[in-house]
């Protein structure tokens, strides 16, 4: 009884998701760097937003590379201070309020939870459970607990399940696997509500974590990743179209189910391949193209035909393996009628460019999908009068950084096993 009357008001002011529904709805995509995020500092220069940025790039390589992925990182929980997007979302009932990193490089929706044993500092209150009336544990002998990476029972007196996460950095978090109500705030209409979210709700955590978000959506392709968890009313689809990196005082969008699809004029796909770790959504990239210079890719760390890159939102710049890189970046030289520049630490091919330039056509070869990129997906201002090549080697890594996808309307469907992409203005979209 009580819990349809909780059902009923929730309904009243929110969209509440139910298998026999085929809804579609989008949500504020807020990157880190912008004036509405709780990252935001009014402080930093553009050269120090950058070479963050290039920083943590970098710090996400190791969860993505297969050598340095241990068991538990396998099919990642938490994030270490990365991530270059959040999202708005409440839990629970009464619902409380979280700002969030959204990453599509993994699968757990985690928070910081009261009381906690360890936290690190968190600028906004903890989510407390007890006074949320809709949050129950999960028990450890469910299948959903088996399937989480580090789940397990708390004691073999007590049969609620537990997580463990631990990364290479030595930053960790524990705590209870739970069902609650997870709401997110639509910008195309009402709140929408999904009933008994399984969630992280972390009592023990210490690291590299930043206090400035209070946890992650994962949004990967694993079995508790909140795409997953939308389930049939979505059909598979979420997209987002992300804005450049100089019109901080907007915000992109996410978009799911019906609102999700990606089609008309300009528009091509690439299959989306399956394979471990199914956290990751891997392409198959063919060559690079600058100008007419067409250069073959040989295949990185996660193989050498199918699936041998990884698209991912929380990474700024494409990176590479370096002999491919390095092919790459002279063929951009060469045809680059400029003034050579020294550019911040680890960015290898700069220009002068104190007035706005085209830099030669860059085109990205996936199987199937031939996707041009504009100079703002392949130059970075790194100051007034200086830009930076967004590709970078990286040992023998591929990731398709999220630079390369700004301006373009981005689509996964996982019942069609395709990523689209479509040339948009997203400030339009």
């Amino acid at each position: 009884m009580a819990a349809a009357i909780v059902f009923a008001i929730i309904s009243l002011s929110t969209l509440c998701l139910t298998d026999a529904q085929n809804v579609g709805f989008s949500v504020e995509l807020i990157h880190r760097d912008s004036i509405k995020s709780p990252f935001y500092n009014p402080f930093e220069t553009t050269f120090d937003r950058v070479t963050n940025a290039f920083r943590r790039s970098f710090s996400r390589v190791h969860r993505f590379h297969p050598n340095s992925i241990t068991t538990t990182e396998a099919n990642p929980d938490i994030i270490v201070n990365t991530g270059e997007y959040l999202m708005n979302i409440s839990l629970g009932t009464p619902s409380f309020s979280v700002v969030a990193l959204a990453d599509t490089g993994s699968d757990l929706i985690w928070t910081q939870c009261s009381p906690c044993s360890q936290c690190f500092k968190q600028d906004a209150p903890l989510f407390d459970p007890t006074k949320s009336s809709t949050y129950r544990k999960m028990s450890c002998s469910s299948n959903s607990c088996e399937n989480i990476q580090g789940g397990t029972c708390a004691s073999p007196t007590d049969t609620s399940c537990i997580y463990s996460v631990t990364y290479g950095d030595n930053s960790f978090s524990k705590g209870d696997i739970a069902y609650d109500i997870l709401t997110l705030g639509s910008t195309t209409g009402q709140a929408v509500a999904l009933p008994d979210t399984i969630i992280g709700c972390g009592n023990n955590n210490a690291g590299t974590f930043s206090g400035k978000a209070s946890g992650i959506i994962g949004l990967g392709g694993g079995e508790i990743s909140l795409i997953n968890q939308l389930g049939s009313p979505i059909n598979g689809k979420f997209s987002y179209c992300l804005l450049p990196m100089t019109q901080i005082g907007k915000s992109s969008k996410m978009n799911f189910g019906s609102n999700a699809i990606v089609s008309g004029p300009g528009t091509v796909s690439t299959p989306l391949i399956e394979k471990s770790p199914t956290t990751f959504y891997f392409l198959t990239l063919k060559a690079i193209s600058v100008g007419t210079q067409r250069i073959e890719f040989k295949g990185s760390s996660f193989g050498t035909d199918e699936g041998n890159i990884v698209i991912d939102s929380g990474t700024t710049l494409t990176l590479l393996p370096s002999d491919f890189y390095s092919q790459l970046e002279s063929a951009m030289d060469s045809q680059f009628n400029g003034i050579r520049a020294q550019g911040p630490q680890g960015f290898n091919l700069c220009y002068v460019a104190i007035h706005e330039f085209e830099a030669p056509e860059v085109t990205v070869h996936f199987a199937n999908a031939d996707v041009k990129l504009k100079t703002l997906n392949t130059f970075v201002k790194v100051d007034d009068s200086t830009a930076c090549f967004a590709f970078s080697p990286a040992q023998n890594i591929a990731i398709y950084g999220n630079l390369a996808q700004m301006n373009f309307l981005i689509g996964y469907d996982s019942k069609s096993q395709t990523v689209s992409f479509k040339p948009t203005d997203c400030s339009k979209n």
